[in-house]
Parts: structure tokens; sequence; C-alpha cells
């Protein structure tokens, strides 16, 4: 690295510059990669904390299962019996809103994401305060997402149409939401009542019912026979992601810009490396005229570019950390380290190939160049 690190003294205000754009590309990075990640946990958490592998929804609803699907108690037991299932548990989900109940007066309103399952199923939380679920009474255990909102174990919360009265026994830990929204467990029986919008005894059909079976399946378990028997479909719980409300359009929307950010910095260091080995034509003639060979040249060059890129995309990659540490908790943010390290390994990468592509001129660099054969 000779005459990279000879360039690199030389022309350092260039180079400042220059590292100072990818430094900035690099904070954009990580914020938008805390953003996506932020948000995804916004939109789907309280689905990936549920300790499942599968879904099983009604076959006829194709998109937005969780509002359109139902399934019967026929269901989950064909599948709890059928092979290769280690378990199937109803599992119900629907969005309420509610008020704070302080006496006959109703406070602040609160929007709820409603999780029905059996109090005695392992998809039952472990609350850190309070009183797991039971069957009846109206009981509910809060996630840290509602406790944040000033609600708290023994409060009443009174669901808007239904009436239905819901009481806060327990509280998890975990800030787990859906669809944005604040997880709140209950027993199948008021997942019902706040489902189907009725107060007092509910139809002997709906008493019956769940949005999904959550299944736990082993490996290679072949479930086409119950699929077709059932009129199910099993999901994989990746699958069922797309299912909570917003979550496939924002992340394409941060997808995409995720990508033209990588593709606007490959070409913003290839159109600067493309200037400066431009500008280095007669050095690097003199070095192939003095004998050096193309391979060592590109290298150089190549190591000059790599440099460059990991020094400033360590320094922007530090100054988005603690930005965006500062954003937690204020703003639908999470700092995901496997998010982060993609982020700067896409910037490094994408940022050499484009380098790559403008140090190709190298090789037709002309020796005689440099002995004047052009003057």
């Amino acid at each position: 690295m000779f005459l990279a690190l000879r360039d690199l003294r030389f022309a350092r205000g260039r180079f400042a510059l220059m590292g100072a754009v990818v430094a900035l590309i690099a904070v954009l990075g990580v914020l938008l990669s805390g953003l996506a990640s932020g948000l995804a946990d916004a939109g789907i958490s309280g689905l990936r904390a549920l300790p499942v592998t599968h879904m099983a929804f009604d076959e006829k609803a194709t998109s937005e299962q969780f509002s359109r699907s139902t399934v019967e108690q026929e269901d989950w037991e064909a599948w709890a019996g059928a092979p290769g299932v280690e378990r199937a548990e109803p599992f119900g989900n629907t969005l309420v809103n509610a008020q704070v109940t302080q006496g006959e007066e109703k406070g602040e309103q609160v929007n709820l994401a409603v999780f029905g399952m059996a109090p005695d199923s392992p998809l039952a939380p472990s609350p850190a305060e309070g009183e797991g679920l039971k069957d009846g009474g109206g009981g509910i255990v809060i996630s840290q997402e509602i406790a944040d909102l000033g609600v708290r174990v023994g409060d009443v919360l009174t669901a808007d149409k239904s009436e239905v009265r819901l009481t806060v026994t327990g509280l998890v830990d975990d800030t787990v939401s859906y669809g944005h929204i604040g997880v709140a467990y209950a027993d199948l029986d008021t997942w019902r009542h706040l489902h189907y919008g009725l107060p007092g005894e509910l139809p002997e059909a709906a008493q019956r019912q769940a949005t999904a079976v959550a299944l736990t399946l082993e490996d290679g378990a072949d479930v086409t026979a119950v699929e077709k028997a059932t009129g199910t479909r099993a999901d994989d719980k990746e699958t069922t992601y797309g299912a909570s409300p917003g979550y496939t359009a924002e992340s394409s929307t941060m997808a995409l810009i995720k990508g033209f950010l990588y593709a606007i910095s490959a070409l913003v260091v290839g159109a600067f490396f493309t200037v400066w080995t431009v500008q280095r034509k007669p050095e690097i003639a003199l070095l192939k005229a003095l004998g050096a060979p193309t391979r060592y040249i590109l290298r150089d060059a190549l190591a000059q570019v790599v440099a460059v890129l990991v020094v400033a995309t360590a320094a922007g990659t530090a100054v988005g950390l603690a930005l965006g540490s500062a954003m937690i908790g204020k703003a639908p943010f999470s700092l995901s380290p496997p998010a982060i390290a993609t982020s700067a390994g896409l910037l490094i990468g994408l940022g050499t190939v484009g380098a790559a592509v403008a140090v190709r001129r190298i090789t037709a660099v002309d020796p005689l160049t440099a002995l004047g054969a052009t003057r």
C-alpha cells in the first residue's frame, strides 16, 4: 500500500470529505435499520413471542387471516390427534378499544390487541406482577406496552360497544405488540365476548370457535391429510407476520428505502474514485513504466478504497448507534446488532464494488504516457 498511503497523506482533505460522506451514509443506514427493526417489533413482536411453529387458519381466509379466519373446536381437536403434531391449541385474536373505568365513570381510552388462549395452555404468559389467566371472570394480563399508557394491575377496562368489563389481573415484563397496539392476554371466553361484541351468555356456536389453531409441529411433519379433513391451512409462524396490520407495507417500504441507500452509496464511492483515478493517471503510468504489474496497482488502489470505507463506516456507525440509543422509547426504534452489521457490511461491500468498477481504468493506462510519448 505504498502509493495508497502516500495518497492518503498527500490528499487528506479530499479523503476526509469522502470519508465524511460515507460516514453520513453509515449513520443513515443505522437509523434506517433501527427504524425497520422497531416497526417490525411494533407490528409482530406479540406473534413472534408465541411458543408455536405454525398457525392453522380457515383455508378461505387467504389474506388478513387474523381478522377473517374462524376455526371450530372440531378443527383443533383434529389437529391435536394428527401425526407429527406435538401440540394444537385454540388461539383468538381481535383488536379492542376500551376505557379505564373508575367507579361508574370512564376515563382514558386504551387500544388492546387481545390474544385469547386457554389459561392452562403453554401460550398463556407467566406474569411478573399479579396473577395469571383464569377461566371466566373477564381477567386479562397486559404487556408492558399497555402499562406504559398508565394501566395498572387492578384497573378495570370497559370495552366499547360490547360494554364487557375487563379486570387487569397481571402484568408481563415484555414489551410486545401486534399492529402497533399493546397485547393483552385473555381466556378464550373473555376473548369471544370481545370478538363478537356480546356481553352476557354467548351463543352455543360462538363458544366453540377461535381465530386459528396454534401449532407446534415436528420437523418434516406431513399435515396435508388433516388440512383437507378440517378445511384449514397451516402456515409457518413467519408467514403469519404478513397478517399483522400494515406489516407487509412497512417492511417493503423500508426495504426499498434501504435498497436505494445502498445503491446511492455504491454510486457515490464509485464516482469519487473514478475522478481520483483519472487524476492519478500520470503516477499510475509511471509505476507501470517502472515495471509495477497491473495486479499490484489494482491491489494498492482497492486497499486504499477499503481503508477509507472501513474507517468512515466505523465512525458513522458509532454516531448512528449514539443517535439511535437516544431514540429508543421515543419512537418505534430498535437497535438490532445483526441488522446494523448487515448495513455496515453492505455499505463497505457495495462501496468497494463501485470503486472497483472505477479503478478498472488502471488496466488501460499506457506506461508510454509517463515517458512523454503523447507530448
